[in-house]
């Protein structure tokens, strides 16, 4: 459905080690009544509970397989089954994922109240919700590795209310048939005629698309194949362009690589994220960004909540 809302939860926005106040790295991201979890770090329960945003999750997608992504998941897990879920839950992710849920299932010495579920994802693997979709697409970061993309079904085009009375329709609940894609009858003039609603509603329009790099080295063709016209590209930017060669060499991204990738895909909204405990002042992060992206340039500190709004 259109309208829904979409808000994106920066739990942890650390790089591979946390600081006093950025955790490993967790994106929260509620659409409707939908939670997605994209990686979960060590610590993310508690920053659950600082966001007040619950334990209630739907999909967890991880990108890789580093600690720092995925040790959150334990702990998160047990908490929900003590707290009787049992709903099941899938969690997503590259080459090893299956692994990874049988190791969850083995060293857990306690009674797991809900189905614990793994699916594997590739490069172009999509995963079907209501009213959007998760898209995986290879990163560059010395391992199997998956950014993702969710993206909105299209929206229909505007409703031309006068243009619908003029051909006969009624105010009511006819107008709501032809929005919903309904063709109708109605009687003017004696005349009974057919309603499309192409006859009546404008062009579709886009829906909202949220991609997140998780950890990678630049990967503008990938994101050019998913990721144009973002409206927020959540992107590796782990160091300032000072250490960009030790940046390619741990398959990592400078903030001026995560402004070009935004710039490149025509994002509307970017986020740095991953930044490296190395840092206290994140200025340089952002100052390198803006000086190759024109778009709004976001440093997010843990906790910070963001709501993506439609660009019409």
């Amino acid at each position: 459905m259109s309208g829904e809302t979409l808000q994106v939860y920066f739990l942890g926005t650390a790089g591979a080690l946390p600081t006093p106040i950025r955790n490993p790295p967790c994106i929260m991201i509620r659409r409707g009544t939908d939670t997605i979890l994209f990686d979960c770090g060590e610590g993310a329960q508690q920053q659950m509970m600082r966001a007040r945003c619950g334990f209630t999750v739907d999909a967890i997608f991880v990108t890789h397989w580093h600690a720092d992504h995925f040790l959150g998941i334990f702990g998160l897990v047990q908490t929900m089954s003590f707290n009787g879920r049992t709903e099941p839950l899938t969690i997503y992710g590259p080459n090893w994922v299956h692994e990874f849920v049988d190791t969850i299932k083995k060293i857990s010495r306690f009674n797991l109240k809900f189905a614990l579920d793994s699916v594997e994802l590739a490069h172009g693997s999509w995963v079907r919700f209501n009213g959007y979709t998760v898209t995986g697409f290879a990163v560059s970061h010395g391992l199997p590795a998956l950014g993702y993309v969710l993206e909105e079904d299209p929206r229909p085009g505007r409703f031309d209310r006068e243009h619908a009375i003029e051909l006969g329709v009624p105010p009511g609940p006819l107008f709501g048939r032809l929005q919903r894609g309904e063709t109708i009858r109605v009687t003017k003039d004696g005349v009974e005629q057919e309603i499309r609603p192409s006859d009546v509603m404008g062009t579709p329009r886009p829906g909202r698309k949220i991609v997140y790099t998780g950890d990678t080295r630049p990967v503008i063709p990938a994101l050019l194949e998913y990721g144009k016209d973002a409206d927020l590209l959540i992107h590796d930017a782990t160091y300032d362009e000072s250490e960009v060669r030790r940046a390619a060499e741990f398959y990592h991204a400078t903030a001026r690589q995560a402004g070009e990738a935004a710039a490149a895909v025509n994002a509307r909204t970017l986020a740095l994220t991953h930044i490296s405990s190395r840092y206290t002042d994140i200025a340089n992060h952002s100052g390198e960004a803006k000086a190759v992206f024109a778009g709004t340039v976001l440093v997010p500190e843990d906790l910070f909540m963001l709501e993506v709004m439609y660009r019409d």
